[in-house]
């Protein structure tokens, strides 16, 4: 299930100058907020069941703009790729493994589907995946994108950005006290984390925008 519109357009950086070379388009990111579930800690021994991309801003070096009110979506339940499944991970999700054997997307599809989407909305700017953490959702999204897209991962290997990392740095706090829980009322969303990947990522690229535009506790700028 995705919802997309039109490509965003290319966001260029205008600097003034009259040269050629800074008549050049610069590179561009524009970020997707992701969020996965799964019915174990890693890929592979363990299947993704779902997962959601989200539209969550784009930034030109000088500029975040975020997004408008018209949320643009990629949300699909998968095929579980193997037997093994650990119960702690289903009743965190609440998702019916049973059903998604039988109903599941095809995860080659799926896969290509999603990139497919991620390129149609980035049109020539830079896709780069955001989470908070980054690690878990970055690791099963990669794994399944090169094990089954047929067109590789939209992120390349390394456009990611940590929201746990950028909180941290801006709070002026170690990694270790930088989670969730921490974060300052001003930064927090308004949605509730329900353990549903689309819901669950549409409420991260708030928790995004909120600190990639916050200027920290010591004044620092995105």
């Amino acid at each position: 299930m995705s919802t997309a519109h039109r490509p965003l357009k290319k966001f260029v950086r205008d600097t003034g100058k009259k040269d050629a070379d800074d008549q050049r388009e610069r590179l561009v990111d524009i970020y997707f907020s992701a969020d996965v579930e799964t019915d174990g800690p890693i890929p592979g021994p363990y299947s993704m069941l779902s997962f959601a991309l989200v539209y969550a801003g784009v930034f030109d070096g000088n500029r975040f703009t975020p997004p408008d009110q018209d949320l643009r979506t990629f949300y699909t339940e998968l095929k579980p790729i193997s037997n093994d499944f650990q119960l702690d991970a289903l009743r965190a999700n609440g998702l019916d493994r049973a059903r998604l054997c039988m109903e599941g997307a095809d995860p080659q599809s799926a896969m290509t589907q999603a990139c497919r989407w991620v390129k149609q909305l980035a049109g020539s700017n830079q896709p780069v995946l955001v989470a908070y953490p980054l690690s878990f959702d970055w690791t099963w999204l990669y794994w399944y994108f090169i094990r089954f897209s047929s067109e590789g991962s939209p992120f390349d290997y390394s456009r990611c950005f940590d929201i746990k990392t950028a909180f941290a740095i801006k709070a002026s706090l170690p990694i270790a006290a930088a989670g969730r829980s921490k974060l300052l009322l001003s930064l927090r969303p308004h949605r509730k984390h329900t353990h549903h990947a689309l819901e669950d990522a549409i409420e991260q690229a708030e928790i995004f925008a909120n600190v990639f535009q916050w200027r920290g506790r010591g004044g620092r700028t995105p």
